[in-house]
């Protein structure tokens, strides 16, 4: 049941809960993901960051399209944090059937100008748009181009940005960071600029950077109008976690069929956790 973004997210907005983007980089992970997702009945993106698609290969992604196929829940391949026109065209030939530009980090007029670019050529080859408008924080080499603190999402910017691009979904910063929480910060979610924000654009909107916050107000974020959100630092700390406790100082272990199944059902209770918690379990059946 490989899908777009724009067909899995106009659903999950419809019915008020949020699907999970599980950011992948090998083939294990991917297949432990899609293995939760179905035995959950949950709508699934695929989250490949363009580093990660470097580690995995074009000829992976030919793989992961062709699993999507047969799935027995909807799936998209979502190219996650792509910073130029260039690497949407790639993602795009590529078999993705969904693709973020991120000009957060550009001028607000240059930042609409390339999401339009973007839009206007992925929505003629059907592939679905996200854009960003505010930063979301960021603690280490993952964050965006090296943007360190939030700068909040402004709604009379969000309603000209929707409008103006196009785009079919739009990552808000409302109090999130990349990686894992700043000790010195403590994490909180403003909801009230969420709800502002979703009564003005409407369209699926997303959360980057939820590892650190309370669940409680990830729940609510998911009710109240958060549709998607990426989920890469908490499944990939309990895998590999699980690895090196797995590995321990013993070279005779070194067998991935001895090694990656302990890792999988470890990043597997986790990705259930997120999956309940977005409410998203059960889902499936809607589409």
């Amino acid at each position: 049941m490989l899908t777009t973004g724009k067909a899995i997210l106009d659903v999950a907005n419809e019915h008020s809960f949020a699907v999970p983007a599980f950011n992948i980089s090998d083939w294990a992970m991917f297949k432990g993901i899609v293995e939760i997702s179905e035995e959950t009945n949950a709508p699934l993106i695929v989250g490949i960051h363009p580093d990660e698609v470097r580690h995995i290969g074009r000829e992976m992604i030919t793989g992961i399209v062709e699993r999507s196929h047969n799935s027995s829940v909807p799936i998209a391949i979502h190219w996650d944090h792509g910073a130029t026109y260039e690497q949407i065209l790639q993602a795009i030939q590529y078999g993705f059937t969904s693709v973020m530009i991120d000009g957060s980090l550009k001028p607000f007029e240059e930042n609409i100008a390339i999401t339009k670019k973007v839009t206007d050529s992925a929505h003629v080859l059907g592939v679905s748009v996200e854009g960003e408008l505010g930063t979301i924080g960021g603690n280490d080499s993952y964050a965006e181009a090296g943007a360190a603190e939030i700068i909040y999402t402004d709604p009379d910017d969000a309603v000209t940005f929707v409008e103006q691009t196009g785009v079919d979904s739009l990552a808000v910063a409302i109090g999130t960071f990349h990686g894992l929480y700043p000790a010195h910060l403590k994490p909180e979610l403003k909801l009230d600029l969420l709800k502002e924000i979703k009564s003005r654009v409407q369209i699926p909107l997303v959360l980057h950077g939820g590892s650190g916050n309370p669940d409680d107000e990830i729940r609510e974020a998911a009710r109240i109008g958060i549709n998607k959100i990426n989920i890469s630092t908490d499944i990939k700390v309990a895998y590999h976690d699980k690895m090196r406790e797995v590995l321990g100082n013993d070279r005779k272990v070194r067998e991935p069929n001895a090694i990656q199944p302990a890792c999988l059902e470890a990043m597997k209770v986790v990705a259930a956790q997120k999956i309940e918690l977005f409410g998203a379990a059960g889902k499936g059946s809607l589409y």
